[in-house]
């Protein structure tokens, strides 16, 4: 394993055994696990439970800066579990995973995969017939959505920020780019490295992507960086980004960018879009940032317009995609406002 993907790093970490886990897509993982963390304590009703999954690249860490006492997700009143995702470092990983499947050997998983995987922890492990609700980030919203539609009687709230119910073509033609310049790095090896530090090219390559995608042109226009402490936008470049990037497994990020790039929900209904997010029984906040490149407004106010009960939230925020960062205080403000409409929906 990665010294990044460590406790020493993110917090202590528990794991739930699933055995040989059978993938969606048509693989087996042999004596898979899920990573995950929790705050609060489930209370004897088994009712208090809020699932936060987190964001490509993240881990259950994450989240869990959005829990705290006086917040929306105060863990005197809810039992929060952060699950992590196959790839991402601390369930099963390209990073942590034995031959034959270790490294650039890892089988192709799905969305569907982590959420089947963190309903076995739910429903198993905790005892759980029905969540609270289900909030996501990015592909922690990707993965609200497919327990929206995969599991509807268990979720009867639900935010999704900065999220579509299935991945934007333009999206995908992203995902493809980052890839192509993370790969194209000689020291990639087809995933075979021996470091993901050898790979710093391809990282740096990757990061570059990233603060052009995640930010919104009034970002680094109107030099925003500067709030942050950086000098100039070279500066937060290369001391936000590529630092964000720089310790990460390589093979991980691969795993959890094609699980990025395949989201959709109407695999359910054919390919029907608008009667997958008609399942929906959950009272469920879409909830965009303005500027964001990777789910626009635009699209995520069409996936809201079908859902039954369904809460258009967006907020306004010039940190674009990035705004869950947190990177100005009013970002978070605004989060935990909708957290908190929804929770007492």
């Amino acid at each position: 394993m990665s010294g990044y993907y460590t406790d020493e790093v993110h917090g202590k970490h528990e794991y739930f055994d699933l055995g040989n886990f059978a993938l969606t897509t048509g693989y087996t993982i042999p004596n898979a696990r899920l990573g995950y963390k929790t705050v609060g304590t489930l209370n004897a009703a088994r009712d208090n439970a809020v699932l936060a999954p987190h964001m490509f690249s993240g881990t259950s860490a994450f989240m869990e800066t959005y829990v705290g006492e006086g917040r929306p997700l105060d863990p005197a009143e809810h039992f929060v579990i952060l699950p992590g995702q196959f790839g991402g470092g601390f369930s099963s990983s390209p990073s942590n995973t034995p031959a034959p499947f270790d490294r650039g050997q890892f089988p192709l998983v799905a969305i569907a995969d982590d959420v089947i995987a963190q309903h076995r922890l739910v429903t198993e492990h905790f005892g759980i017939s029905t969540l609270r609700a289900v909030i996501g980030w990015s592909m922690g919203g990707q993965q609200t959505y497919e327990w929206a539609v995969r599991f509807p009687e268990m979720v009867p709230r639900a935010a999704a920020f900065a999220a579509t119910a299935r991945n934007p073509v333009h999206n995908q033609i992203f995902i493809d780019t980052w890839t192509e310049l993370l790969t194209s790095d000689p020291a990639f090896r087809d995933g075979f490295y021996d470091d993901p530090a050898e790979v710093r090219l391809g990282l740096q390559r990757l990061a570059v992507s990233f603060s052009l995608m995640g930010l919104s042109a009034a970002f680094f226009r109107e030099e925003l960086w500067r709030g942050l402490g950086f000098v100039s936008s070279d500066d937060f470049r290369q001391g936000f980004i590529r630092g964000y990037f720089a310790p990460m497994d390589p093979n991980n990020l691969l795993a959890q960018g094609r699980k990025w790039r395949a989201s959709d929900i109407s695999a359910h209904t054919g390919g029907d879009l608008a009667a997958a997010l008609g399942r929906i029984t959950a009272q469920f906040f879409v909830v965009p940032f303005s500027e964001d490149l990777f789910f626009p407004p635009e699209d995520c106010e069409a996936d809201c317009a079908q859902i039954p009960n369904g809460h258009y939230r967006p907020i306004e925020t010039p940190m674009g995609h990035f705004g869950m960062f947190g990177l100005r205080p009013e970002d978070p403000a605004a989060v935990d406002a909708v957290i908190a409409e929804m929770l007492a929906s």
